[in-house]
């Protein structure tokens, strides 16, 4: 097991690129086993989940060539239609291989998966939509078994709740369907449009992307294709709120941000000089911060990846801010963990209300969720003295080895293992 040891208070420097986007390449990495064509993918990120989903389909018999730059994957020789429960338990995207495998080959069968502990989570939706293109399941020991008549047929799916995951495997699932499906409701996020573009560009036909309700007229198979990855929009606020909070001159580059409009709009109420442009965010110091108001949501909404990162900025500004977090249940974690390093946060069910103007004093404290755990990397390269952060495989899951990236920019901040 790995820990982060860091010395708080040195000056960021320079400029740092944005990776791939895990939320993006996790489903689209999925969506090849639709096809048994290569399927070619640029700018993946190197993190603990991918690493978990290529064994994954590893396991049922895929092919995957590593290079340097791209991922080649080929599934023309599937084998094993039962997912491995090792891996499946660590993550929550697993469970977007149901569609695929009952489109492509009538059954599917995998445990009920696992992934950060913020919440339930409930896959209902997911076997819900599945269900009206005419997949049947069952619940056995633990694991969700999918089976299908002949193929699937298309059909107008509303889901109750704009769910990322649910309008994935839908989508996923439907390309391949006989006839039209529509999914009303759906989610909008960019990695969701992403995972359109990538199946287009294999010979899907899909209208309407990033809109509530996406159109899908099937096709008989799929061929092959080659697609880039977005870069990852949570990464990119990440980092430009650590240049907030450091209060320097910084650029994050290699992303769209348009894809965290909502981000940007909070951070220049509360009175943050940044710059933006085509691909980049170029941040400048600030006078004195003003305190925030936000309440998470789908996209365009507020993103709840950036509400742990966001709240430990708000710790620093002046006056009293408030966080609403709607999308998770039990996303408050990382506050005890904040309280810990010297923050004031107090909660009141989906609330919290941060005292602003606190300093932060290093302290040993515990990572508990992947965007928990990069909440306390900020506050404590913020703090005062030496933070050490444990339980860092969470960081991992979503961020390429942090400490080799802004470690290089003028910040203390190493790992060790123990």
């Amino acid at each position: 097991m790995d820990k982060l040891i860091i010395t708080g208070q040195n000056r960021l420097k320079g400029a740092i690129n944005v990776h791939g986007a895990k939320n993006a390449a996790l489903p689209i990495l999925i969506s090849s086993l639709l096809s048994n064509k290569d399927l070619k993918l640029f700018n993946v990120p190197k993190v603990d989940d991918i690493n978990n989903m290529l064994k994954l389909l590893k396991g049922y018999g895929s092919n995957i060539k590593n290079n340097k730059n791209s991922i080649i994957i080929n599934n023309s020789n599937i084998k094993n239609i039962s997912a491995d429960y090792d891996i499946v338990r660590k993550m929550r995207a697993s469970i977007l291989i149901l569609g695929p495998l009952l489109s492509r080959f009538g059954y599917s069968k995998i445990s009920l998966p696992g992934g950060c502990a913020i919440g339930t989570r409930p896959i209902d939706i997911h076997l819900d939509g599945l269900t009206k293109l005419g997949a049947t399941f069952n619940i056995e020991n633990g694991f969700v078994i999918g089976n299908i008549k002949n193929k699937l047929k298309g059909n107008n799916i509303k889901l109750p709740f704009p769910s990322v995951g649910a309008t994935e495997n839908i989508l996923m699932a439907s390309v391949l369907a006989e006839g039209d499906t529509i999914i009303e409701n759906a989610a909008r996020e960019p990695e969701i449009e992403d995972l359109g573009n990538c199946l287009i560009s294999m010979g899907a036909k899909i209208d309407c992307l990033g809109s509530k309700k996406i159109f899908i007229h099937g096709v008989t198979s799929l061929n092959e294709a080659k697609h880039n990855i977005i870069s990852d929009r949570i990464v990119a606020g990440t980092y430009i709120i650590l240049a907030v909070m450091l209060n320097c001159n910084f650029e994050v580059n290699n992303f769209n941000p348009n894809h965290i409009k909502s981000l940007i709009q909070i951070l220049k109420k509360m009175g943050c000089n940044l710059d933006i442009n085509e691909s980049s965010v170029k941040v400048f110091p600030s006078n004195k911060l003003k305190s925030g108001k936000v309440i998470t949501a789908p996209y365009p909404g507020f993103p709840t990846d950036l509400q742990a990162q966001l709240m430990a900025l708000m710790s620093l500004t002046e006056g009293r801010s408030q966080i609403k977090e709607t999308v998770f249940e039990n996303r408050f974690m990382h506050v005890p963990e904040l309280n810990r390093l010297g923050a004031k946060i107090n909660l009141k069910k989906d609330k919290a209300y941060i005292e602003g103007g606190q300093n932060f004093k290093g302290a040993q404290v515990m990572a508990s969720d992947l965007r928990a755990s990069v909440s306390l990397v900020l506050a404590a390269l913020c703090a005062e003295g030496t933070t050490t952060i444990n339980r860092v495989y969470h960081l991992d899951r979503g961020y390429e080895k942090i400490e080799q990236g802004i470690g290089k920019l003028g910040l203390k901040i190493k790992r060790i293992k123990y």
